[in-house]
């Protein structure tokens, strides 16, 4: 390996490691917003399902108490969707900064790779270069033997 890419395979290994870490955060982060995803459309679905008994059991007639109980509870489920809804949105946010910061880890890792790529080829031209002259120089050294 050419020396200046030897030198930069600390820091691309440092790099990757940082990238790797910040996946796994993001997967993470990711699982969690899908868990309180799933918990909002749970919510909802009940919701759904509790205003349908109303809506079945007001056909058949209700006494006030049950009626004060119902708007009651159907309040307190409204509450728990409305949190719910905004532990999404904040899920939702923790998930976008997860995956910048992610972004500009693959980001550095694939510019280390690029970097060390161009030290290659450069390092593999000046050695063609190199293996050229003398190949220059030693046909110019055989032609001079030769007359």
């Amino acid at each position: 390996m050419p020396r200046r890419a030897e030198r930069l395979a600390p820091v691309v290994e440092m790099a990757v490691k940082a990238e790797r870490e910040a996946a796994r955060q993001l997967g993470q982060v990711q699982a969690q917003m899908l868990q309180a995803q799933r918990q909002l459309a749970d919510l909802e679905r009940y919701r759904l399902d509790y205003q349908q008994q109303w809506i079945e059991q007001g056909q058949k007639g209700v006494s006030g108490q049950w009626l004060i109980n119902y708007q009651r509870f159907l309040s307190q489920l409204e509450t728990a969707v409305e949190q719910q809804g905004r532990s999404v949105d904040w899920h939702r946010g923790v998930v976008d900064k997860a995956r910048d910061g992610w972004q500009e880890k693959y980001a550095r890792v694939e510019g280390l790779r690029k970097l060390v790529e161009r030290y290659r080829q450069e390092a593999q031209q000046a050695e063609d270069k190199r293996e050229q002259k003398q190949l220059d120089e030693l046909a110019q050294r055989v032609r001079h033997t030769q007359r």
